[in-house]
């Protein structure tokens, strides 16, 4: 309805089309035009001017509505993200992990200096005799698959009488930043299913591996292929990689010059901040995962909805460095 704002549109419309246009049509091997494409729409992505408040009309409209409380809420929110060194993407206050989300009864029954293996109570007068042992991811916390009640993973076996042991992998100090790929297949995967062998009384059991404790679990279980021993009766993966022939949109940050550096800086250890791999991951899909945050929180002073998966995304853990430093060479 201004004619300015509609001006600003259209032309960041036209220019974004023609720097994604321009890419395109470079002469460029495949990967580097893939890099390119990323980042050029990282750029016209960021550059949109809804993310700025001058050029919002929405935000504008708002701070004038509410006398500039939208404002100054805007500020308390940045302010307070950056504190926390992450941009909310959800009302954190909703949930509380134990109280309405991870909140599935259970105990610590193992734990070493990677991991503790919870085991949950059943809630069913009898149980299969095998039962289930889930490897979440590393990079984040164990309850990816015990969010609430109504869409936990783990509930649904435990009312189905399937005994439920999960390893919660520990976020990592830097003394501890030397352990490698091969310590978390024998002092996590390994111990964990000894120990829920052991608990349960069986020499078998079912597993679950979840995205790259998935990959994880899949190099464990050939250890044992190759040793001859059968202790998994089934193995199921979720969204894990096990080719990694082509990565998407990730592979752009790993590359040769990438991962040598990674190499150098853990050669002897130190940790990987959860939140770098968070931010990496958030950037795939940044209209989605950032500005459309900084808008509602900073621009118009907004309080992110509820959501427990997106809780759960900004729950992260540190990885041991030579760990990742491992996982970028030999996987990626």
């Amino acid at each position: 309805e201004v004619p300015l704002y509609d001006y600003l549109k259209q032309y960041y419309l036209l220019t974004g089309k023609w720097l994604m246009e321009m890419v395109d049509a470079a002469q460029l091997d495949a990967r580097a035009k893939r890099k390119a494409a990323f980042f050029t729409r990282q750029y016209v992505d960021a550059i949109s001017p809804s993310n700025f408040p001058a050029t919002n009309p929405d935000a504008l409209k708002l701070a004038m509505e509410t006398g500039g409380a939208s404002v100054l809420k805007g500020l308390e929110n940045l302010l307070s993200d950056l504190d926390k060194g992450r941009i909310s993407i959800t009302d954190e206050s909703a949930f509380e992990v134990g109280r309405n989300i991870a909140a599935t009864p259970g105990a610590v029954i193992y734990e070493n200096e990677l991991i503790q293996l919870l085991q949950y109570s059943p809630v069913t007068d009898t149980v299969f005799e095998r039962p289930l042992l889930i490897v979440p991811p590393f990079i984040n916390k164990y309850y990816i698959l015990d969010l609430q009640p109504g869409n936990s993973f783990v509930r649904f076996c435990l009312e189905r009488g399937i005994t439920v042991f999960l390893v919660s992998w520990r976020n990592m100090p830097p003394e501890l930043g030397a352990a490698t790929w091969d310590d978390y297949i024998e002092k996590a995967v390994f111990k964990a299913m000894a120990a829920a062998c052991d608990v349960a009384g069986t020499d078998k059991l079912n597993m679950l591996g979840f995205c790259v404790g998935g990959t994880l679990l899949a190099c464990a279980l050939a250890v044992l292929a190759a040793k001859n021993i059968e202790q998994v009766e089934s193995f199921t993966l979720l969204a894990s990689l096990l080719d990694f022939t082509d990565t998407g949109e990730i592979s752009v940050y790993v590359d040769q010059a990438y991962v040598q550096q990674r190499e150098r800086d853990f050669e002897k250890g130190g940790v990987l901040n959860g939140r770098e791999l968070a931010q990496a991951f958030a950037s795939l899909r940044a209209n989605e995962l950032i500005w459309f945050y900084v808008v509602n929180n900073y621009l118009k002073g907004g309080t992110p909805e509820p959501f427990d998966l997106l809780y759960w995304n900004s729950d992260s853990a540190n990885l041991p460095g030579r760990l990742y430093a491992y996982y970028a060479r030999n996987m990626y």
